[in-house]
């Protein structure tokens, strides 16, 4: 049991480190397989194709992001500083995946969006899922900050929405230049789009 559970990490392994480096289309399960050291007959036995292997390589990629997520943004600090531990950490776990491989790998479920959404209905239905769920998970810090009066929006939701979608759009565009500095403004955007208050702006109107 323990050999046929560790082939099939192997396969999940290998799978996502392919996906990252060169996109889902591309890889065939010859591939998979000679990259993760297992038979061929092995992958058959774990998953019917290589779709069902991409929505398990989605799943277990975020179940270890939403724990991430869920240490940060459920934390003891103030809201905002939770979510700018959440831009910093995004970055520096980019700029550690550069110095390790050389490139900037991006958002696994950003680049399975803009490479298969439109393709294979499951993936783009599990990729929706769990960004609402990113989107519900910076959605409570954001009613959390509008409460306290640090924050100026009008709909905690959509402001959320607005600022997941930045995080992708510029861990994006660190993935094209390959330049994790592109990631340097993130923090600075976020706060101008949420009409983010000073403590002494928050503190002169209390």
């Amino acid at each position: 049991m323990g050999r046929t559970s560790d082939a099939r990490e192997k396969i999940i392994s290998a799978a996502q480190s392919l996906i990252e480096l060169r996109g889902y289309s591309a890889l065939g399960v010859a591939e998979i397989c000679k990259t993760a050291g297992v038979p061929k007959g092995s992958f058959y036995y774990f998953f019917e194709s290589k779709e069902a292997l991409a929505l398990t390589v989605l799943d277990e990629h975020w179940v270890g992001q939403r724990r991430e997520w869920t240490r940060v943004l459920g934390g003891d600090a103030a809201p905002l500083e939770r979510l700018r531990q959440l831009f910093e950490e995004t970055e520096a776990s980019q700029r550690a995946g550069q110095q390790s491989c050389g490139t900037v790998s991006g958002c696994l479920f950003g680049n399975l969006t803009l490479e298969l959404s439109n393709q294979t209905e499951a993936i783009r239905e599990r990729l929706q899922e769990i960004f609402d769920a990113q989107v519900g998970m910076v959605e409570s810090v954001v009613a959390e900050a509008r409460e306290r009066g640090e924050v100026a929006v009008a709909d905690p939701r959509e402001a959320a929405r607005s600022v997941v979608a930045q995080l992708e759009g510029q861990v994006l565009f660190a993935k094209l230049y390959n330049n994790t500095s592109q990631l340097s403004v993130l923090w600075a955007n976020c706060l101008a789009l949420l009409g983010a208050r000073t403590p002494q702006e928050v503190a002169a109107e209390a």
